[in-house]
């Protein structure tokens, strides 16, 4: 039997998830996910799309995040029409993920078509996909829980794993039978969580496995803990309290927003600050939300005695207000602190963030709060190294706001604790290691440490290279 992997993103570069695996001539694809970083190169890069769609004959979705579902529309469009392989919670959250990206290309495109006829210029983009063709792609996929063993083809089973990332958040473990009974199994990560994370389950210990395709994003450093993390937003917090000032919290509708809700109400909770208005200006966060409040399935054990047993909505308390009209989105500009105010793209590089960030970013009293990764090139990536002026919407602004980090947010493992985990495995099979999902200095940086822990056969993928396993 011969099996082959390649990858046709996040190899070498964190975002664009898409790896490909062909059993004896089957193709079968392991998530679709959009490339994130500057305008420009993003729509070259997702406009380039290679994937084999017309001969896949199943893909497997690991999560719902957008640089791992972003571009399943493109698989119906270009011929694929089998299943698409997901948890519950991913497929509802990927729906929302998907249908909001196909509604900002037709705004986009409405947009930029007035400009160019304003301009007397000839105007040719166009959406990449249509709300039309995320229903498509909502109507193929077949729902998998965790611990489920699943037939996606006559001699290929699937079984999920939580895998503690986000809501939903899946490790596919593949096992591919021989004619003489012999068996190979595949893991693929997808992103790789975090114990001890708020709402969700930790990351679960797989099975043995033959080979593992590995995600690296912070595979060169160690995060803060949660108790430093609650420190610094209690600091922060009390801060703006003393300025009147705002604190913009650039942030991904998914996870990370619910978990900063969850983080603000334990501070407000424990008295460690007094209650700030919290306003969610993000549609999509507002409808996550609620999606979060049917998946019981996904939550850990306080979490889920806080809404069985004492009925605590861990979401939201009474100074939260989620903010979805532009109309009530432009007036927090005009109102004072002290406020906090979460708000979408988490990198920063479009949707309403970035309006915020122009009102306040040349003000004193403001606190940037960055609590996630950030792409190379992108506005996120440039208030995270400090640069003392920065360009927003084409304007250049001084940067006077007082920027702040935390990592201990990510929903990332870092390098010693992707190690912890790998060690709670039994890898007494594990043939090699193929990392994907990380920046190449990073790759570098955490091969070493893989192989100084006793996992010598690492393989850094490339780009389009196969590799026979």
């Amino acid at each position: 039997m011969s099996i082959a992997i390649y990858s046709l993103g996040a190899a070498e570069e964190v975002t664009g998830s898409k790896h490909i695996i062909e059993v004896d001539g089957h193709t079968f694809l392991v998530d679709c996910g959009a490339f994130q970083g500057r305008r420009a190169e993003a729509d070259r890069k997702n406009r380039h799309f290679e994937v084999p769609a017309d001969r896949l004959e199943a893909v497997i979705l690991t999560h719902a995040h957008f640089d791992h579902s972003g571009l399943l529309p493109m698989l119906g469009i270009n011929g694929f029409k089998g299943n698409i392989y997901a948890t519950p919670a991913t497929r509802d959250l990927a729906n929302l993920i998907m249908m909001d990206s196909a509604r900002i290309q037709a705004r986009d495109a409405e947009y930029l078509a007035k400009q160019a006829a304003r301009h007397g210029d000839t105007f040719n983009w166009q959406p990449l996909f249509k709300e039309s063709d995320v229903i498509n792609t909502t109507n193929q996929f077949v729902t998998v829980s965790y611990h489920r063993p699943t037939w996606i083809a006559p001699n290929i089973l699937l079984e999920f794993f939580d895998a503690g990332h986000i809501l939903g958040s899946a490790m596919a473990v593949l096992s591919i039978t021989e004619s003489d009974g012999k068996k190979t199994r595949i893991a693929f990560t997808g992103d790789l969580g975090r114990k001890g994370k708020p709402i969700i389950m930790d990351p679960e210990t797989l099975p043995p496995v033959d080979y593992m395709l590995l995600e690296s994003t912070y595979g060169d450093r160690l995060h803060e803990s949660t108790d430093d993390a609650l420190k610094m937003l209690e600091e922060v917090a009390m801060k703006a309290i003393k300025m009147n000032g705002k604190i913009i919290i650039p942030s991904f509708a998914i996870e990370r927003t619910q978990e900063l809700v969850y983080y603000f109400h334990t501070l407000v909770d424990n008295g460690k600050i007094p209650e700030i208005p919290i306003y969610v200006d993000s549609p999509m966060a507002v409808n996550a939300t609620s999606i979060f409040q049917i998946h019981p399935e996904c939550y850990d054990a306080e979490t889920h005695e806080a809404f069985i047993k004492h009925h605590k909505n861990p979401f939201g308390f009474n100074k939260l207000h989620f903010v979805t009209s532009v109309d009530e989105s432009k007036a927090l500009n005009k109102m004072d602190g002290p406020m906090i105010i979460i708000s979408a793209d988490g990198m920063c590089e479009a949707g309403r963030i970035t309006h915020h960030l122009a009102n306040n970013i040349s003000k004193s009293t403001t606190q940037i709060l960055l609590v996630g990764y950030m792409a190379d090139h992108t506005l996120g990536r440039r208030l995270q190294n400090r640069e003392l002026e920065v360009k927003i919407m084409n304007e250049w602004y001084q940067v006077k706001a007082e920027i702040t980090q935390i990592n201990a947010f990510s929903a990332h493992a870092d390098y010693s604790e992707a190690l912890d985990w790998l060690k709670h495995m039994d890898t007494s099979s594990l043939k090699k290691i193929f990392m994907v999902h990380g920046e190449p200095d990073v790759q570098v940086v955490f091969k070493d440490h893989l192989e100084e822990a006793g996992f010598p056969n690492v393989q850094i993928v490339k780009y389009g290279e196969t590799y026979e396993i």
